[in-house]
């Protein structure tokens, strides 16, 4: 399903060097094929802001090679931006209210950094309410990510987050727990994907809650999971979307962060993530830095270079067989009039028809707030 470049975004012009498919607008109009249409509500900071968007342009990109996808990111008020930042989102990103008059086919929410101890408490989370109270009538399916999903959980289900003794982040092995549930058609049934986060939502809450775990690791917990219908709402509590290096340059910012003073230990190596040459380096660069320091001298750079060859990315294609079986649902079950979410004979409550019986319960009509429904 390769991308459509219909604006100037310069992630755009970088994937498309990178080797992916990236078609032009003029291209995408001489073709006599369905689009699709997909939101990408991009909370993370302003250092991870592109990143992010490329992540998950890739991912998109990477599936089905006919179908056209247009990818409109955005943001939403209450986010900390620079002027970099924001001059970005000025000229690249769409605004919401037009984007709910257009339509969309589906929906992928960023994770977001946050500094308060309840998400409720985040500048961000009423703005979040407001999209995911459209998206309940308009949207046929969300895909969240990390934060996003712990975000939603409260939001539709009173379920809070819990802390983690420590910050849980490697490349970890997971299990399929549902091999005929659509979303898992072609995936290994035993695979490895990226965790990063301090706090988790467990599958026990999750599968009170009414709610479908898919994938999930005797270590670092659910990876995947889906609302009762299994489908209007994706979960994901690990990193699809990270490539080779995200965690090496989460292990170099927090390697700065501990030479400047602002932590108090050094951080541990990412789990099952650097090869022992790897963790070799970052011992010895390490042990550089900090005489460098002692002795007052200038700290060396971060060698992130020297890493990156040996790096292996063990997760890349369990997580476009995801995203592409997710987008060929939506392509599936979608109408051809972006208004309306489903094709007609689809039900809401039940997309995957899967059910016999009383149907489930809308995942949206769930302790939203009376204002927002």
């Amino acid at each position: 399903m390769p991308v459509v470049a219909h604006n100037a975004l310069p992630s755009f012009a970088r994937l498309r060097a990178q080797g992916e498919t990236i078609i032009s607008a003029e291209r995408a109009r001489s073709q006599d094929i369905r689009e699709l249409h997909i939101g990408l509500l991009n909370m993370m900071p302003d250092a991870a802001l592109q990143v992010t968007e490329r992540q998950f342009l890739r991912l998109v990109g990477s599936c089905n090679q006919i179908v056209q996808m247009y990818v409109y990111p955005f943001s939403v008020p209450g986010l900390e931006r620079g002027p970099q930042a924001r001059a970005h989102i000025e000229a690249h990103y769409s605004d919401f209210g037009g984007l709910q008059a257009a339509g969309l086919d589906a929906l992928i929410i960023s994770g977001a950094n946050v500094s308060n101890p309840a998400l409720d408490q985040e500048p961000f989370w009423k703005p979040l309410q407001e999209v995911v109270a459209w998206a309940e009538k308009n949207v046929a399916s969300i895909l969240c990510s990390c934060l996003a999903t712990h975000a939603l959980v409260k939001q539709l289900h009173g379920i809070d987050r819990r802390p983690l003794p420590e910050k849980r982040w490697g490349v970890y092995h997971h299990r399929v727990t549902d091999r005929c549930h659509p979303l898992m058609q072609d995936v290994n049934t035993r695979f490895d994907a990226p965790h990063s986060r301090w706090n988790e939502i467990r599958g026990e809450q999750l599968q009170a809650a009414g709610l479908h775990v898919l994938a999930e690791s005797d270590v670092a917990g659910v990876h995947l999971a889906v609302s009762s219908d299994g489908f209007r709402i994706v979960y994901f509590q690990g990193h699809p979307e990270y490539d080779r290096n995200s965690l090496l340059k989460e292990y170099g910012r927090e390697v700065k962060r501990f030479l400047n003073g602002e932590i108090a230990a050094p951080p541990p190596h990412p789990d099952h993530y650097f090869p022992p040459p790897c963790a070799d380096l970052a011992t010895s660069y390490l042990s550089q830095a900090l005489r460098a320091r002692s002795a007052g001298e200038p700290i060396p750079a971060f060698p992130e270079a020297e890493f990156d060859p040996m790096l292996d990315n063990t997760w890349g294609d369990t997580g476009r067989a995801l995203f592409n079986n997710w987008l060929g649902l939506v392509y599936g079950l979608t109408s051809l009039d972006r208004h309306e979410p489903f094709a007609p004979g689809v039900d809401p409550r039940d997309p995957l028809a899967r059910r016999p019986g009383p149907r489930p319960p809308d995942p949206f009509a769930i302790s939203l707030p009376r204002s927002l429904r």
